[in-house]
């Protein structure tokens, strides 16, 4: 019964953590607050995991240290980097395997569906701080002072996920009212259910020849906006879904009142034309197979 310290309470941290405790693991959920799922096998612990001596302390003894998390959106470029430095200095200092979450920002804008194998080609702030990440904790792993492995999703549905969906668009659904969203309603669009994240995390964390490799997340085939705002409202028996394209000009004028929307502009690639992740590859190496979508929708309903 291996230690398992995973950094970040959000969806996929606490689903990662509650599967890694139901499989026998004893499991360190490290936020600053000390928040996370009530489970019996998961200790909570209070800590800043961008102090890399504090997170040392706790992380000492663990078999792996899964990185799943994140600081708000608008701080990344200043905020990211050094918490996952930190991160990666104590999985070195300690020993422990370091699995990092991630998206697929680094990718940059591509024509087609997106694999493991194409390199980093970022168009913004924020994919290159993604791949600027991802460089040096591979540079680690290639120096051979830790053994690193990356998870990536696209844009997350699910209970407690974070995303344009469920933000803009899940909500309003489900309770009649017409969502604005800034995107081609109907662009192909890869989802990927936290739940999916989480297990496809434990998968690789759990296989020793899966370091040094890029994995995507269980996703299942793209469905546009349009369409799975019209598969919500039918798990959920709620009226047909009313949307409206948000134009850009309003996009940026709500920048103007949220830091959050600020970022919204940049990413925009990745909603007003085809944003395909391709997780064939993990799925036939660790034998997964993503949540059906009407099961994820049903899941988000009856939470809502």
């Amino acid at each position: 019964m291996s230690l398992v310290i995973v950094v970040g309470a959000g969806a996929t941290g606490s689903a990662a953590a509650r599967l890694l405790a139901d499989g026998g693991h004893r499991v360190r959920l490290v936020t600053r607050s000390g928040s996370g799922p009530g489970h019996p096998g998961v200790e909570r612990v209070a800590a800043d995991a961008a102090d890399a001596d504090r997170l040392t302390e706790v992380a000492d003894g663990a078999a792996t240290l899964l990185n799943c998390a994140a600081p708000p959106y608008h701080t990344w470029a200043e905020a990211f980097p050094p918490l996952a430095a930190a991160q990666l200095t104590a999985a070195e200092r300690t020993g422990a395997d370091y699995v990092l979450l991630d998206n697929a920002y680094a990718y940059g804008q591509v024509d087609g569906p997106m694999t493991e194998d194409l390199p980093p080609a970022p168009n913004s702030v924020k994919g290159r701080v993604r791949a600027e990440v991802w460089r040096q904790t591979l540079a680690a792993h290639e120096a051979g002072r830790v053994r690193v492995a990356t998870v990536r999703a696209s844009d997350f549905i699910g209970v407690g996920a974070l995303s344009v969906f469920t933000a803009s668009v899940a909500p309003r659904v489900l309770t009649g009212r017409t969502a604005l969203v800034p995107a081609d309603l109907d662009a192909p669009h890869s989802w990927t259910a936290t739940r999916d994240a989480a297990r496809a995390l434990v998968a690789v964390a759990g296989d020793g020849t899966a370091r040094g490799g890029v994995w995507h997340a269980p996703t299942p085939p793209p469905e546009s906006v349009r369409d799975l705002a019209a598969r919500l409202a039918r798990v959920a028996g709620a009226r047909p879904p009313k949307l409206r394209t948000m134009p850009g000009w309003m996009l940026r004028a709500g920048g103007l009142f949220s830091p959050l929307v600020r970022e919204l502009p940049e990413v925009q690639y990745q909603f007003r034309r085809p944003f395909v992740l391709d997780s064939s590859h993990t799925e036939r190496t660790f034998d997964l197979s993503p949540t059906p979508l009407d099961d994820t929708l049903a899941d988000m309903a009856a939470a809502a």
